[in-house]
């Protein structure tokens, strides 16, 4: 007899509903220390022989690690054909958010695994700080030795041009019991994430119109070049609104107080919530954050903004602390991070943090933009320091659930009068309109040295997602997640007005492009009622709006020195500013007008040929793919089968909206089934679609069994 094995894989199916079966528990109760797995890809790549100067001594206290936890398989079908779901205008799931103790509950570790988890922690001598509310990450903290004994992860010293460093030298070990829920520790060095952005002095006390023939950007500028004085005098300000920032500095609030005063603003101060330790003001990462809050408050006026400072500890980035917290809190509809790692120089946990988190941000209702990073194609340069001649992108901003904002300049063509006036309104502005834009490079620009353009270019991380398909006519992005999305005003020159330590100055970089865009985000959110998820699905079906929103730039490119990047040309996408810069008022009053991808349907059988005896069964697995915007339920069926052959499904319908897109056929053959084969047809048919998949199913007749038994006192005889 001869039998297929086709097994059912468990997809499970969820409702609409936020409440689902528990989390399968993963992690056996016993825990063999002797049998581990290596988590590969986790040692920085400066930590190099050449660099090492010893080991750090065992006592060394290493605070507020973090422990990342993964979701089933089953788990993350489900959590991805969500939030697939929940952009889809078509389905029931558009826009019905989860809370984060929802998503802990329904996408998180089992209680068990997180019991386990911390248990195995603290057997190790580790203190477990907290496990947030979207159960897939564990903070914890203790020293060096601990991470050594229990990782099997040497923590080392290193000293490079001139800068002391701690990491560990070899990638983390964990009992092979724990690899089912656990993907490893964020980062075990304190290697830190760049900001996108540059800061120096504007001239005198109270700037006025122009520094050395240069402009610069008030609220009031923006407003006018980008078009949002219709919006504002629509009566949408951000009002009842949250912006949240992700930083690691404090800010001063009497800084944000004279900005808005200058700028002719309302006072409206925001909140300073601190993740931990206050850090106090971190030179540098002060200019970030102060930055961020002015100008993401500066565009909508009347938004609540939230900085949520977290300080950097010896093993993990204040950035990636703070970014936890903004998500498991679900603090804001709309979310700012302006720093940033190349996709090269982060650890492969690293990069499934920030995905897993973006994704439950996007499953919440969040729409979170980063900032593309200032190095142009070479993302794993920054600012000053020339050490890659590989492309590379922002991995910050390279997972498809956060929207990646590039850096415009404005082009005069020498020609100021006629987009600038000669004097400033009393809220400071002298924008006369729109500016024309091509992409920002101000690499060695004036003489200088270091790179200065918009990041962008091609993840070597993930594969392009269906609504950025098609878009980049040239194909630079070879299938792959091509980055920015959008880009607005970064250049130096007009640069953009802060207002910190008593003292005007001037920022250039994506870290202002990326706050600015969240201003305008928290417009459209205002406008629509309600947090829009990831913005991105939404972003390029608005290409065929009515009216579109967006600046093409026609000239320009991102390549800096070593390095060739991606030029623009007017098309509707490029690799170095995206879609381009937006109208404000066409933005926010289009939004929901994009034109939904059509609904997709297809089919397949993981065998096309059963062999089955009569009497006997078979079974093949079927797997329907959805897309676009297809929603409901898939009616599964099955015509020319053989007489006396019956089918029986483990599911029908099927839900793909709950993850759930594939059952198993058992086909059994009575006792009278006829031999032979016949061409048996599989059908699923949902949202005026149908899809068919061909089996060819044969019978077999069942062999003669032949028995040998002896009759007594005679031969042996057969029956």
């Amino acid at each position: 007899m001869i039998r297929i094995h086709w097994f059912l894989a468990g997809a499970l199916a969820l409702t609409a509903a936020p409440r689902c079966a528990p989390a399968q528990t993963q992690i056996p109760a016993r825990i063999d220390e002797a049998r581990t797995v290596t988590l590969a890809g986790n040692v920085h790549p400066l930590a190099r022989p050449e660099f090492l100067l010893g080991a750090a001594a065992e006592e060394t206290r290493l605070e507020r690690m973090v422990l990342l936890l993964k979701a089933s398989s089953a788990q993350q079908k489900e959590l991805d054909a969500l939030v697939e779901a929940q952009q889809n205008p078509r389905s029931a799931a558009f826009h019905q958010w989860l809370t984060p103790a929802e998503f802990g509950a329904r996408f998180g570790a089992s209680v068990a695994d997180q019991a386990r988890v911390r248990a195995w922690l603290e057997g190790h001598g580790f203190a477990v700080n907290e496990i947030p509310a979207g159960q897939r990450m564990v903070v914890f903290s203790g020293t060096a030795g601990q991470v050594e004994e229990a990782f099997h992860a040497g923590m080392r010293r290193y000293k490079i041009g001139g800068a002391l460093h701690l990491a560990n030298s070899q990638d983390p070990q964990i009992p092979a019991a724990l690899a089912g829920a656990v993907e490893g520790v964020v980062s075990l060095h304190d290697f830190r994430r760049a900001r996108a952005g540059r800061t120096e002095r504007a001239l005198g006390p109270r700037p006025q119109w122009d520094m050395g023939g240069n402009h610069y950007l008030f609220p009031a500028d923006y407003a006018t070049i980008y078009d949002l004085n219709p919006v504002y005098g629509a009566g949408t300000t951000g009002a009842g609104v949250s912006i949240a920032i992700a930083g690691r500095s404090n800010i001063n609030l009497s800084d944000v107080a004279a900005f808005r005063t200058a700028s002719g603003l309302a006072a409206n101060n925001p909140a300073i919530i601190l993740d931990g330790a206050d850090p106090g003001l971190v030179s540098g990462d002060q200019d970030e954050s102060t930055l961020d809050v002015e100008w993401a408050g500066a565009v909508a006026p009347e938004a609540a903004v939230k900085l949520v400072t977290a300080a950097s500890t010896a093993t993990s980035d204040g950035v990636d602390l703070a970014s936890a917290y903004v998500v498991n809190h679900a603090l804001a509809p709309v979310v700012s991070v302006s720093y940033g790692s190349c996709e090269a120089e982060m650890g492969a946990t690293e990069l499934a943090f920030y995905q897993s988190l973006w994704e439950q941000a996007a499953s919440q209702g969040m729409s979170v933009l980063v900032a593309s990073g200032d190095a142009g194609a070479a993302g794993c340069n920054s600012g000053w320091i020339e050490t890659s001649t590989e492309p590379a992108v922002n991995g910050l901003c390279s997972s498809p659930y956060s929207t990646c904002v590039g850096g415009t300049e404005f082009d005069e063509g020498g020609n100021a009068g006629q987009y600038w006036s000669a004097t400033n309104s009393p809220s400071q502005g002298s924008a006369l309109g729109y500016i024309p834009e091509e992409v920002w490079n101000e690499s060695g620009a004036n003489g200088g040295v270091g790179l200065w353009a918009s990041g962008g270019g091609a993840s070597q991380v993930y594969a392009q997602p269906v609504w950025q398909q098609g878009v980049d006519g040239t194909g630079a992005a070879n299938g792959m997640r091509a980055v920015p999305d959008v880009a607005m005003t970064a250049a130096a020159h007009d640069g953009t007005i802060i207002y910190e330590n008593a003292s005007y100055w001037i920022v250039s970089g994506t870290s202002a492009a990326a706050p600015s865009l969240a201003g305008v985000m928290a417009l459209v959110v205002e406008k629509r009622g309600t947090g829009q998820g990831n913005a991105n699905p939404e972003l390029y079906s608005l290409l065929s709006a009515p009216a579109s929103p967006f600046h093409s730039t026609p000239a320009g490119n991102n390549s800096v020195p070593g390095v060739q990047g991606f030029s623009a040309g007017g098309a509707e996408y490029n690799l170095a500013t995206g879609l381009g810069s937006v109208d404000g008022a066409v933005l926010v009053n289009e939004w929901g007008n994009g034109a939904a991808l059509p609904p997709t349907l297809g089919l397949s059988a993981a065998a096309s040929q059963v062999v089955m005896v009569q009497g006997g069964s078979a079974q093949v697995r079927v797997t329907a793919a959805t897309g676009g915007s297809f929603a409901g339920n898939l009616t599964l069926a099955v015509t020319g089968l053989p007489g006396n052959v019956t089918a029986q499904w483990s599911a029908n319908p099927l839900r793909p909206e709950a993850g759930a897109n594939a059952a198993v056929l058992t086909l059994k053959a009575g006792p009278l089934a006829r031999a032979g084969t016949a061409q048996v047809t599989v059908t699923a048919a949902g949202d005026g679609l149908t899809a068919t998949a061909q089996i060819a199913v044969e019978v077999q007749a069942e062999r003669l069994r032949v028995r040998l038994f002896p009759l007594p006192g005679g031969p042996l005889k057969m029956w």
